[in-house]
């Protein structure tokens, strides 16, 4: 069905004369008549009749216009559930925990007006695909792996520099330490569980060792933060890995240790990716609040790898 046949037909209704509805439609009398004669043959019935006082609809045509208003209420429900600004940001962070969920905590608490959607993509490859395809807007991510650069049409700019510290149980030997530099860590166990093979984490994690002689193991299964809270807290001989903003809760009775590493600090390199062509007004709010509130990058005495995405 023809949707501006419909919609002529409406404004013919509303006018009540089909001269006035072609002015209200900026089209000649004669396509007025010709939209609603082309309605007419497909619903195969009479909408209008023509009287003295002018324009009347047939009782077909009366039963009619409450679906025909009901379908352009619909079309417009449509267009604007894809037109840019008139739906939410969709936006993909790694976990709810973390640092790059606290960015768009940030950027929410900035600009309150804009509607977003936040959600939690496994792998780059997968947020890739989102973003090309036009299922999301824009991937907070580490690190392209290594042999596997962006596609084209995907820009990237460095929002966040996040330093690793090392967690630890109260009876860990490293406890007391105010901070510990990296080359201290040689010989400890350091346990993650959370590192998937494949994934850019563990593009990073993997060159962490090559540079610097650690020992991560990610043996056992993951059963979430939680648990490996849990496990840190009842195991002197192991220690992770965390994000200096991710916020963590755990029971008193953990005793638990944030350390800073220094010597160098490693840095976790967050950049925002998004496709080149997307109009979405909100994402280029987004993009300049993160230039305004980013840190700086590539600081003295920290540590990534050389093939992380470009700052």
């Amino acid at each position: 069905m023809d949707l501006e046949a419909v919609r002529t037909f409406v404004t013919v209704v509303e006018a009540g004369q089909f001269q006035k509805a072609a002015a209200d439609l900026a089209i000649t009398q004669q396509a007025v008549s010709k939209r609603v004669a082309t309605l007419e043959r497909d619903l195969g019935v009479r909408l209008f009749t023509r009287t003295p006082r002018g324009t009347e609809l047939t009782i077909d045509g009366q039963a009619f216009l409450p679906h025909a208003r009901e379908l352009l209420r619909a079309a417009e429900r449509a267009v604007a559930s894809v037109r840019p600004g008139s739906r939410p940001l969709r936006v993909d962070v790694l976990a709810s925990r973390s640092a790059q969920s606290g960015l768009m905590r940030g950027f929410h608490r900035a600009h309150p007006d804009i509607d977003l959607d936040v959600m939690m993509l496994f792998d780059i490859e997968t947020a890739v695909t989102a973003i090309l395809s036009g299922a999301i807007d824009a991937s907070f991510r580490a690190v392209a792996a290594p042999g596997r650069p962006l596609p084209e049409d995907i820009a990237s700019v460095r929002v966040l520099d996040e330093p690793l510290q090392l967690l630890t149980g109260p009876a860990h030997a490293l406890a007391g330490a105010p901070s510990v530099t990296i080359a201290q860590l040689t010989g400890h166990r350091i346990w993650m569980p959370g590192i998937a093979p494949d994934t850019e984490w563990a593009a990073y994690y993997d060159d962490l060792v090559a540079e610097f002689g650690l020992t991560i193991e990610v043996t056992g299964p993951n059963f979430g933060t939680d648990a490996l809270l849990d496990t840190i807290a009842d195991t002197p001989a192991l220690a992770t890995f965390i994000g200096e903003p991710t916020r963590l809760i755990w029971p008193a009775d953990h005793g638990l240790r944030r350390i800073p590493v220094t010597g160098p600090t490693p840095v976790y390199p967050h950049s925002l990716l998004w496709h080149r062509d997307n109009p979405h007004p909100a994402l280029a709010t987004l993009r300049a609040h993160l230039a305004a509130t980013a840190t700086g990058h590539d600081a003295a005495g920290t540590w990534r790898p050389s093939w992380v995405i470009p700052g």
